[in-house]
Parts: structure tokens; C-alpha cells; sequence
């Protein structure tokens, strides 16, 4: 097979020259596709990583052409293959204390002063939203045990979300390479990690940390079964793929989730836009709701 490589042209002509025939029109089908099931952009320059994030589902499937594959994906009798469609489009980079001032925020400005609270009884309901493979709703559990050590006892969870099907299963594993939990403070990788019998090279997140957080698909073009009230809510590196419109409907959706007081994480590339009406500048990327009124 030749090494794909993007060409322009007109809608019927090869975009990118490679075992099967893409075209314009084609990566615009895609495209539409995408945008419409999870809110997603594609941009013009993404082609190339459309035919080689899909091309193997055309071999798989014993097609010709992508004209083919997207007359597939766009039946019903496709559906199963369009999930298949947007794993493969999903990017999924991700690491455990990514970005840790959020995590040193919500150690000190959520956790901290909650604590007796929870101890005591309390309830403590975090978000991550946009989960990938994991990495993120561990590390969120790995920091809450640094403040409550015995959380998993006490009414303590993580929601773990993400379109990618594939991304929920790994994180369900709780299963990572050795190179993947060097992130992980050293304290907190003693505690709470343990090497994988017969294989000294990946690492098992333990038991209590594994038991605070439910794995979940969920689109967020869609409908959301959680409910709420949260502390706390990760949206991390996510709307950076959406345009502006479908950025402020989600902050927007998020704000009634959010406890009075509670606190929105967001990546250091994404803006609030039109919704940072719903919420008070409380860091770095970090916002937080307006609080309860004083009575």
C-alpha cells in the first residue's frame, strides 16, 4: 500500500492516494457525520487522519471504496459500524495529573475543606467527563484517598465518562504500562498501585481507588443520566473539538449540575465564551458557580 498523502481537488477526485479511493466528498460525509453524532469538527487540514484512522475499517469490512463505507455508515443497518466510525475518530491523549494544578486546586479549594464533612457522612460526587482511557478519574481518586484515605468506605464517587467505547473498557481494566504511571507522584504510586502478576511492566490500580469510580459511554450530544449535584466536574481538552455553539451549549449544561460553589475544570486551550456568565474565574482554567445565597 502507498503512504497516504492529502491532495485537493474536486469532490469526485482522490483526496488522499492510498490503497482505497477517498475523496472530497467522502471526507465531507465523514465529516457530517461526526459533527452530527458527537458535536465534533473536522477540519479541512484532518484528512489525512480520516484515511488512516478508517482505512483498516474499509479492509475489515471487504470494501472498495470510502464511498462505500460511508454509504454503510449512514444507513440504519450501519449503526454498529458508525459507533466503530466515531471510536476510530475519537482522540484519546490523555495522562495520569495532567495538568496538576487542577488537582492541586482540587485538593486544597473542593476536597480539603469538605473532608469532616464527607467523613461524617457527607456526600462527594465528581465528574470526569471526557475520561479516555482512565488516567484522569484515577488521578482525581488517587488525590481524593490523599485527603480521605478511607473514601472508599464513605459516600464517595467518581463518574468516568466518554464517547469511546474502547477507552471505557481500559479504564474499567484499571491496567497501565509502567512508562504511564510515572506522572503519579511516588507516595500515591506505593499506595494505591501494584505491579500485574507475570508481567512486571504494567501496574494494576488498586481496589479502594478502582471502587470510587463508574465507567460510563456517554455522548454529550446526547442525553445525560447524571443528575447531580456535583462538587466538581473535568471537562478537559474536550470542547477544543467542538465549534463555539456546542462549546457554550455544554458549559451551559453543566452549570445546573454544579452544587452552588462547585467548581468546572476546562483545558488550558478552551474558553467559556457566551457561558462564562454561569461562572466566577477561580484559578488557572478553573471556574466555579455562583454560592448558595446567604440566608
Amino acid at each position: 500500500m502507498s503512504s497516504a498523502r492529502a491532495r485537493l481537488g474536486p469532490a469526485d477526485a482522490p483526496l488522499v492516494e492510498g490503497e482505497f479511493a477517498f475523496t472530497s466528498d467522502d471526507f465531507k460525509r465523514i465529516a457530517d457525520f461526526l459533527y452530527a453524532d458527537a458535536g465534533i469538527t473536522l477540519s479541512d487540514t484532518k484528512s489525512t487522519l480520516v484515511y488512516s484512522r478508517l482505512a483498516k475499517r474499509v479492509r475489515l469490512l471487504g470494501l472498495e471504496r470510502f464511498t462505500d463505507y460511508c454509504d454503510l455508515v449512514g444507513d440504519l443497518a450501519g449503526a454498529d459500524e458508525r459507533k466503530h466510525m466515531l471510536n476510530a475518530l475519537t482522540t484519546n491523549l490523555t495522562r495520569f495529573f495532567r495538568e496538576p494544578h487542577h488537582f492541586d486546586h482540587l485538593r486544597d479549594k473542593v476536597l480539603a475543606p469538605m473532608a469532616d464533612r464527607v467523613r461524617a457522612g457527607g456526600r462527594l460526587r465528581i465528574w470526569s467527563c471526557g475520561c479516555s482511557s482512565g488516567q484522569e478519574p484515577y488521578s482525581i481518586a488517587l488525590t481524593i484517598l490523599s485527603v480521605i484515605p478511607n473514601a472508599a468506605e464513605l459516600d464517595v464517587k467518581i463518574l468516568a465518562s466518554d464517547i469511546d467505547t474502547n477507552m471505557i473498557a481500559q479504564g474499567q481494566a484499571g491496567l497501565y504500562a509502567e512508562e504511564l504511571i510515572e506522572p503519579i507522584p511516588s507516595a500515591l504510586r506505593n499506595r494505591w498501585l501494584t505491579r500485574e502478576s507475570g508481567d512486571a511492566d504494567r501496574w494494576r490500580i488498586a481496589a479502594a481507588p478502582r471502587s470510587l469510580v463508574s465507567f460510563k459511554p456517554l455522548n454529550l450530544m446526547g442525553a445525560w443520566p447524571a443528575r447531580g449535584p456535583f462538587q466538581a466536574i473535568f471537562c478537559r481538552n474536550v470542547a477544543i473539538y467542538f465549534d463555539e455553539p456546542t462549546q457554550e451549549k455544554v458549559w451551559s449544561r453543566f452549570a445546573p449540575l454544579l452544587e452552588p460553589g462547585g467548581r468546572l475544570y476546562i483545558g488550558h486551550s478552551e474558553r467559556l465564551g457566551g457561558a462564562a456568565s454561569l461562572y466566577t474565574p477561580d484559578g488557572l482554567t478553573a471556574y466555579r458557580t455562583p454560592p448558595r445565597p446567604v440566608a
